[in-house]
C-alpha cells in the first residue's frame, strides 16, 4: 500500500471514527450505508465507480472514506483536495486500501496532474458548486487520456417548471449554506457545451431533489 501526501504534519487520528463517510465536506452525504463490518457503498457510489480501470482521479476528498468504495485492481487513485485538514483526514482510510493512493493539493480548475494522465475523472457534487463549471470541465478534458471517462453525480435542474422556479429562488440561500451549491444548475448542458458526449445518463432523485448520474467522454 502506497500513500503519498504532499504536505507535512501529523493527520488527525480517525481510526476509531471511520463511519459512513461523505461525498464532499460541503455536502456530507454518506458514501456508505450500514454500520461496522456491514458498511457498504451506497447504490449511487456503486454505479458511479462500476467498471473503472487504470488511474482514477476524484475531485474532492470528503473525509477519505470514499476510498474504501473503489473497485479493486486499479493502478492508482488520485484525490485532489484544496483543504489541508481534509487531505490529512484522508490519510487513515487511504492506508487501509490495497490500491496506491495519492492525495494532492489542488482545485477543480487547477488539477495538479499531467496532461492525458488519467483513465477517468470522478465529479461528485462538484460541478453544481463551482463558479465556472466550464473551467473545471476544461481541466477534466486536459487530464483524461484518449478514450477516458468523466463519471459524474450532480445536482441537476428539475424538469418541472414549478420545482425549477423554487430551485432558482432558493438558490442564493442554498449556496451560502451548502458551499456554493446551486441546485438549479444545468450540469448536463454544461457538460455538452464543454465538448463531452454523454454516454449514460440517469436521473436519481435524492430526498426529492433532482440529481443526475452518468458517464461522458470527450468528443
Amino acid at each position: 500500500m502506497t500513500v503519498r501526501i504532499r504536505e507535512h504534519g501529523e493527520p488527525p487520528d480517525t481510526r476509531n471514527r471511520l463511519g459512513s463517510g461523505m461525498e464532499q465536506f460541503h455536502h456530507p452525504r454518506p458514501v456508505c450505508t450500514g454500520v461496522g463490518n456491514g458498511l457498504r457503498p451506497t447504490p449511487q457510489r456503486v454505479r458511479l465507480l462500476a467498471g473503472l480501470t487504470g488511474r482514477i482521479l476524484e475531485i474532492g476528498a470528503g473525509d477519505g472514506i470514499k476510498l474504501t468504495c473503489f473497485p479493486a485492481g486499479l493502478d492508482e487513485i488520485v484525490l485532489v483536495e484544496p483543504d489541508p485538514f481534509l487531505r490529512a483526514a484522508a490519510q487513515t482510510p487511504a492506508a487501509g486500501v490495497s490500491t496506491p493512493v495519492c492525495i494532492l493539493d489542488g482545485t477543480p480548475t487547477r488539477l495538479p496532474v499531467p496532461d492525458s494522465s488519467c483513465d477517468a475523472v470522478i465529479c461528485s457534487l462538484v460541478l453544481c458548486c463551482v463558479v465556472r463549471p466550464e473551467a473545471t470541465l476544461s481541466e477534466v478534458r486536459r487530464v483524461l487520456r484518449p478514450g477516458g471517462e468523466l463519471r459524474f453525480y450532480e445536482h441537476q435542474r428539475s424538469g418541472s417548471p414549478v420545482v425549477s422556479l423554487i430551485e432558482v429562488m432558493a438558490g442564493p440561500l442554498w449556496a451560502r449554506v451548502c458551499g456554493g451549491c446551486r441546485p438549479a444548475s444545468d450540469v448536463v448542458a454544461a457538460i455538452g457545451r464543454a465538448g463531452f458526449g454523454i454516454e449514460r445518463l440517469d436521473r436519481v432523485p435524492f430526498r426529492r431533489v433532482s440529481h443526475v448520474l452518468g458517464v461522458a467522454r470527450p468528443e
